[in-house]
């Protein structure tokens, strides 16, 4: 083999530039960035209507619990009332057996969602989630979502 041919079967096997590698990682770069664009949007939105799903459960459980014991739960009672009867119901025998839900949902946060008897929304009652913050007030991703709003 002459000396040509050797660099010639060598550079066929050499494999990837550095060029090439880098033209490869950008065009990663930038398809990961497009699919982060497009989905992180849909997984905000999704939690959002997770919670006002949640909410409108736990709104309708609500309201069969009033229509079988004639009052809503107390703050003190508080939620926990729609899974275990509550002490001290007037009619203790129309509290629904196996409760109103089976358990109680966390909000897509991971949070508690709250209950407020005495609404300050004009409702008969509050049902809400915190957000994503888990504090009360807030605006977009962090703003409370509750049964007074639609």
């Amino acid at each position: 083999m002459t000396e040509t041919e050797k660099q010639k079967s060598l550079r066929q096997r050499a494999g990837f530039t550095l060029v090439e590698l880098m033209i490869v990682i950008v065009i990663i770069g930038l398809l990961a960035t497009v699919v982060v664009l497009n989905v992180l949007p849909s997984r905000d939105k999704a939690m959002v209507g997770k919670a006002q799903a949640d909410v409108a459960m736990l709104e309708q459980a609500l309201e069969t619990y009033r229509l079988d014991n004639l009052t809503y739960p107390d703050d003190r009672q508080g939620l926990q009332a729609l899974v275990a009867a509550p002490a001290g119901l007037a009619r203790p025998e129309s509290y629904r057996a196996g409760g109103y839900v089976r358990r109680l949902p966390e909000d897509p946060w991971g949070n508690a969602y709250q209950y407020r008897r005495t609404s300050a929304h004009g409702q008969a009652f509050d049902v809400f989630s915190f957000g994503a913050d888990g504090k009360e007030g807030g605006t977009g991703d962090d703003a409370d979502l509750g049964n007074w709003k639609e």
